[in-house]
């Protein structure tokens, strides 16, 4: 069994991926009680525990092998402040909260997720410090960034960072991020049929300002509070936190009926969520956009996955059989001395 810890875990977006790879989630944490709704609402076991990471003890957290955090973001992102671990909210220090949970538990990997623009944050030195920590702390790092459109099959553009690291420099050496692959996924495959007449801005203010500039029926547009963004790769922007807040960055597509906002459940397909995933009934669209724009792609996390389970289990027999030698010599010297 290969036991997974869902850290960050929003509505579970990193463990979904994961579990369909075949990875086993013993335990999860968030700090947003919104997410809990929403996660619970999901999986049938391992519920979400709504609790401060930066006061969870790391010695009662049960045995697991791989770590999983889709980190905050908000910290190391151009839209953000740009302090890094010098964040006043705290966020950026969440990282070391991953690094001394590694220390206490040493499982033997994790995955990590964040935006492409921490590779570049105070000129390298935030991810340098994050690789260095991680290296000390006994792990083999590969990182790369991937587009979801062209990792996870999805209309969306949306580029992330991905960590991975391992203790088994063999494993390490024999894992691959997944190749490129062809998608097969339009805009319209994701579209609902019917949509409630509140996502439509045909008798809203904003209409003016809309109409005329959303004409196409094959393009997602965003509004960006003062002006529209065109996205002319026929896939969806990036979807944010912020969409469902005040007018910014929200996804807009005119779908003959009229011009609308994506409802949530169309944002959730563009993340790869499966048809089956549920959103709870009594949580307002504002928090659900924002649980959604804050998740991950899935269908890229179980691409990831994937690889890295086959990298774990091709690993060499005669390497895993040395290794077993050396470290029985080395206990039985240990016991010697």
């Amino acid at each position: 069994m290969l036991r997974t810890i869902d850290l960050f875990a929003g509505i579970g977006g990193i463990r979904l991926g994961f579990e369909k790879a075949g990875f086993t989630t013993v335990y999860a944490n968030d700090f947003d009680e919104y997410c809990k709704a929403t996660y619970d609402l999901n999986f049938k076991d391992v519920k979400l525990d709504v609790a401060d990471i930066t006061k969870v003890n790391a010695y009662d957290l049960p045995d697991f092998d791989y770590l999983l955090g889709g980190f905050p973001c908000q910290a190391f992102s151009v839209a953000g402040y740009r302090h890094g671990f010098e964040d006043k909210k705290g966020r950026g220090n969440l990282f070391l909260d991953i690094a001394r949970i590694l220390k206490v538990k040493q499982p033997k990997g994790f995955l990590l997720e964040n935006v492409k623009n921490l590779e570049a944050h105070d000129n390298g030195n935030t991810f340098k410090v994050i690789i260095e920590t991680l290296e000390r702390l006994g792990y083999h790092i590969k990182h790369k960034v991937l587009n979801s459109m062209d990792y996870g099959n999805v209309p969306q553009t949306r580029e992330r960072i991905y960590i991975v690291g391992f203790k088994d420099k063999e494993i390490t050496d024999n894992f691959k991020f997944p190749e490129k692959i062809t998608r097969t996924v339009k805009i319209e495959d994701l579209l609902n049929g019917n949509v409630d007449k509140k996502y439509y801005y045909n008798d809203k203010p904003l209409f003016e300002k809309l109409d005329g500039k959303i004409t196409k029926t094959d393009t997602v547009y965003q509004w960006r509070r003062i002006y529209v963004r065109e996205n002319k790769s026929n896939v969806c922007p990036t979807l944010t936190a912020n969409m469902g807040m005040g007018g910014h960055n929200v996804p807009i597509i005119n779908d003959r009926k009229g011009i609308r906002k994506l409802t949530p459940q169309e944002c959730l397909r563009f993340q790869g969520y499966p048809a089956d995933y549920k959103l709870p009934s009594n949580i307002a669209d504002s928090r659900l956009y924002k649980q959604i724009g804050n998740s991950v792609t899935t269908t890229v996390i179980e691409a990831i996955a994937k690889e890295m389970k086959k990298a774990i289990l091709n690993k060499p027999k005669d390497v895993i059989k040395i290794n077993h030698i050396f470290e029985t010599n080395e206990s039985r010297m240990a016991l010697a001395s």
